[in-house]
């Protein structure tokens, strides 16, 4: 079974999300038996637009493919072969503006009724989906995306990431990736500054991510709440097995997402995790997630103290979750959408 794959999110700058998505789900599928992938990608300099619309639907045709799988919502109307679509997040549905322009708007309405088949990584982002084409519930399908669980970090690993970033004995939280608007670090820094306020030891809170306007005023509001509020940056791979592991708790309080990376990240170390209540963040972490709500400074500061006092028994059924997520079970569940039209 020939599958034409859309890579352009991995030929092009995409969101960080977006791409992992498309590299693991394209990998997962390479691995299997029963599923030969074709990738496809624009030349350097094309135009993705008339590349995906006027050039792809030929290159999958010529390779013998049953059609074209596409990572993101856009896909070619016209050509041969069947279309698969994928819609990651509706975030204007959550009060977001990132990345709910009206072409995002235009494919995630009208994209289901000329799509074959829509994935989208969570029920929360199909439930979404369905209200906003307002139809197509046998096409639109959830199909949670995987996770490469990270290597286990040595203790002496764990030391010297302390000993490098000024944390020598100096308990931390942790928010990854959460310097844009929509991760809404404020939440956080709110419920770090409630702590202080009531008496509590005080957590730093680390920030990994580009520096970032809605960043610089996340800092300036935690210097107001006396929050000790540290950027990381955009952190190498290899540091995030040990400060996620070293972490009391990570904060996932983003006002739309449409899986949640970092929660599985997070739960894969033992380390508890705060998210959104109703989210999608909250479906990925399941059981094993504190849910709050970002609006409430108290509701995510009770989160985080429930977070505070887990015991390391309590913390092999967040290991569990996170491992109940392979890329393989995502790969398979697509081969098999791809095989009723074989």
């Amino acid at each position: 079974m020939r599958i034409a794959f859309d890579t352009a999110p991995l030929a092009r700058a995409y969101p960080p999300g977006v791409s992992r998505a498309c590299r693991g789900l394209v990998e997962a599928l390479e691995a299997r038996d029963d599923v030969e992938v074709v990738r496809l990608a624009p030349g350097e300099g094309e135009s993705e637009r008339a590349w995906r619309h006027l050039r792809l639907p030929g290159l999958a045709e010529r390779a013998g493919a049953l059609g074209v799988h596409s990572p993101v919502s856009a896909f070619a109307f016209r050509g041969p072969g069947r279309r698969v679509a994928t819609v990651h997040e509706l975030p204007w549905r959550h009060g977001v503006r990132e990345n709910a322009g009206l072409s995002h708007r235009l494919w995630a309405r009208f994209g289901v009724a000329r799509a074959d088949a829509v994935l989208c990584p969570s029920e929360r982002v199909r439930a979404d989906l369905l209200a906003e084409s307002g139809g197509g519930a046998t096409r639109v399908h959830a199909c949670p995306w995987g996770v490469d669980l990270p290597p286990t970090s040595e203790p002496d690993e764990r030391a010297n990431l302390r000993e490098v970033l000024g944390l020598v004995g100096v308990p931390y939280a942790v928010a990854l990736g959460a310097t844009r608007p929509k991760k809404d670090l404020a939440a956080s820094v709110r419920a770090l500054g409630l702590r202080l306020e009531r008496g509590l030891p005080a957590l730093t809170l680390l920030v990994t991510g580009p520096t970032t306007s809605q960043l610089e005023r996340d800092r300036a509001l935690a210097a107001r709440l006396g929050v000790d509020l540290r950027p990381l940056g955009v952190l190498d791979d290899a540091l995030l097995a040990p400060l996620l592991a070293e972490a009391r708790v990570a904060l996932v309080l983003s006002r739309s997402e449409g899986f949640g990376f970092p929660v599985l990240e997070a739960l894969a170390h033992g380390t508890p995790v705060v998210v959104t209540g109703g989210s999608a963040q909250a479906e990925v972490a399941g059981a094993a997630g504190l849910a709050a709500d970002p609006a409430s400074a108290v509701s995510v500061t009770e989160a985080i103290e429930r977070a505070l006092a887990f015991e390391d028994a309590q913390r092999v059924a967040l290991r569990e979750r996170a491992a109940s997520f392979p890329w393989s079970r995502c790969a398979a569940q697509v081969a098999e959408l791809w095989e009723r039209w074989a």
